[in-house]
């Protein structure tokens, strides 16, 4: 099977590439990773993927000043990367040129702009659920931008939005994943013949590695057309995406699907055997949980002198330790509400970087080139790694399909 040399963008602590590197073939060399986190003196993730992995290209240098010349030299096969959720809005300057609205939105125009010198066979990406459908005043026009340009850069896309712990894993970490391909690919052609819905329930990639049920949940399927002129999508173009979706020629399927379950991990199975006693928490810590993960209603009084009640609801005293952990987030150790607590046979306690990056499928002390405090912001960032060898094993199955072997699409 050919090798697919592959560009990590965005590459934190190698989430994506020990992903790959997992697969059933091993077909997936990472040639060139891009890894640059703004203001901060020490680049502590780049450091710690610089540290395990010894070979291609390691770039720590923010992407905006990596040139297409450069890119264009890494001569890649596959775009992958966890991107952040930002404002897509574009508008048309004076002279025609597309401009950039959203002071966020320059990562994601990376992304295309090293497609654009490099032309990968395939993308496979990564963000939170909400991005389908953002912004709230039009909703799903940051999906939809994003579709509409890369359909005319002659990409079909799917995507699936994935709780891990629906899957197996050990937390409860939604993000959506979304996958392009050349439209001229072998695979491409194979679904043409296809229904839009068939390749979201049966023929497509993550059908094949997330199975579903077959019935969308209450009847929510819908189709559309993505404009191919990118500022009227961005300046009036509103569509509501669902969690299945895909994209052929800019036509546009979307299912709320319901997964065929499985298993998940309970919490206490990734739990150390011995923690440290710095982990566990004294009484004022202790109290202090108590009142964040508590109900509430306090009388505040806006900056106008109106005034008004913060309401919250109560969580459960400590975090369940046979179920799947909550959703990780970048503020995990700290004292707050979305910290995971436990209480377990010694006393209450917090996560340990260890628990953290196990349960987002890491080796045991991955992350141990830097503090705890960045350990668990790096985790809090990261994703469930055993999702992205799945789907890199579908993949592999695409690879292994020849201009000639149309005859193999009952593997799809």
């Amino acid at each position: 099977m050919e090798r697919i040399k592959v560009a990590e963008l965005f590459a934190g602590v190698g989430g994506f590439r020990l992903g790959l590197e997992n697969t059933n073939s091993k077909v997936f060399d990472v040639t060139w990773a891009n890894q640059w986190e703004p203001s901060r003196k020490v680049q502590h993730a780049f450091e710690c993927y610089s540290h395990h992995f010894n070979t291609g290209q390691h770039v720590n240098i923010d992407i905006n000043n990596v040139s297409d010349k450069e890119m264009a030299d890494t001569n890649i096969d596959m775009i992958v990367g966890g991107f952040p959720c930002q404002d897509y809005s574009v508008a048309r300057s004076l002279s025609g040129e597309l401009g950039i609205q959203g002071k966020k939105g320059v990562l994601f125009w990376q992304i295309i702009r090293f497609i654009q010198n490099t032309f990968p066979k395939f993308l496979l990406l990564e963000n939170v659920d909400r991005l389908l459908k953002s912004p709230s005043s039009q909703r799903g026009r940051d999906f939809s931008v994003m579709l509409s340009t890369l359909n005319e850069l002659g990409y079909d896309i799917e995507w699936r939005v994935i709780n891990a712990a629906d899957y197996g894993n050990s937390q409860r970490r939604r993000r959506v994943f979304i996958f392009g391909y050349k439209r001229d690919l072998s695979y491409g052609k194979l679904l043409q013949n296809k229904e839009l819905e068939d390749i979201i329930y049966e023929s497509g990639l993550y059908a094949k590695a997330f199975p579903i049920e077959k019935e969308p949940y209450k009847n929510r399927v819908s189709y559309t057309e993505i404009p191919k002129d990118i500022v009227e999508v961005s300046e009036d173009f509103s569509f509501t995406y669902f969690n299945s979706g895909v994209m052929r020629n800019g036509e546009v399927c979307t299912i709320d699907t319901k997964p065929i379950l499985e298993e998940p991990t309970p919490l206490k199975d990734i739990l150390e055997t011995e923690v440290d006693e710095k982990y566990y928490l004294d009484n004022s810590k202790i109290e202090k949980f108590n009142y964040l993960r508590g109900p509430k209603k306090i009388k505040r009084t806006s900056k106008t002198g109106h005034e008004y009640y913060f309401s919250e609801g109560g969580m459960s005293e400590t975090d369940s330790l046979e179920l799947p952990a909550r959703t990780m987030l970048t503020s995990e150790g700290s004292i707050n509400r979305s910290t995971h607590f436990l209480k377990d046979n010694v006393g209450y306690r917090i996560l340990t970087p260890v628990e953290a990056e196990r349960l987002n499928g890491f080796p045991d002390n991955w992350t141990n080139t830097m503090n705890d405090r960045m350990r668990y912001f790096c985790m809090g960032n990261a994703l469930v790694i055993p999702l992205i060898t799945r789907i890199a094993n579908q993949i592999e199955e695409i690879v292994s399909i020849s201009d000639d072997s149309y005859s193999q699409l009952e593997l799809f």
